[in-house]
């Protein structure tokens, strides 16, 4: 009805980027527009950020086939060397990429990792989630926007 129609029309709109991927694929979130994606700035130093990446592993298989893409965006100093060995040891099947500061700052600038949002199909921000968040607030939230 009308009233979910607001509460969809005042989600503010995720900031685009067009990066390249670890894996050396171009990554863009147009490209992914009628997906919900979890976007998650993370770091491989941070405990918290290693702890939730197993369930977003988890959860990208149990609905990429039903319209959920995951995006791993890492803020290392490091550099993509050391988040593609993280990545490699953990089984890590979603795509991941480097942040910089323009990036972080188009996003209201990430001040703690983990920092994730679930954005909708519409290409909005739903929910900003700063710290780790048991795998079943994700999921829930995830199968509401995917019933959108």
């Amino acid at each position: 009805g009308v009233m979910k129609k607001m509460a969809v029309s005042a989600r503010p709109e995720a900031a685009d980027f067009s990066l390249t991927d670890l894996n050396g694929n171009p990554l863009s979130l147009s490209a992914l527009k009628g997906k919900v994606i979890l976007l998650d700035f993370w770091a491989t130093w941070c405990p918290p950020c290693r702890e939730e990446i197993p369930h977003f592993v988890e959860l990208y298989s149990a609905y990429k086939g039903k319209g959920l893409e995951v995006v791993g965006l890492s803020v290392d100093q490091g550099g993509p060397a050391v988040v593609n060995a993280f990545a490699k040891e953990h089984g890590v099947s979603y795509p991941m990429a480097m942040a910089d500061i323009r990036l972080t700052q188009a996003y209201g600038g990430i001040r703690g990792i983990p920092t994730t949002f679930l954005i909708d199909k519409t290409g909005r921000i739903a929910k900003k989630y700063v710290g780790y968040q048991d795998k079943k607030v994700f999921e829930r939230e995830i199968q509401n926007l995917l019933a959108e």
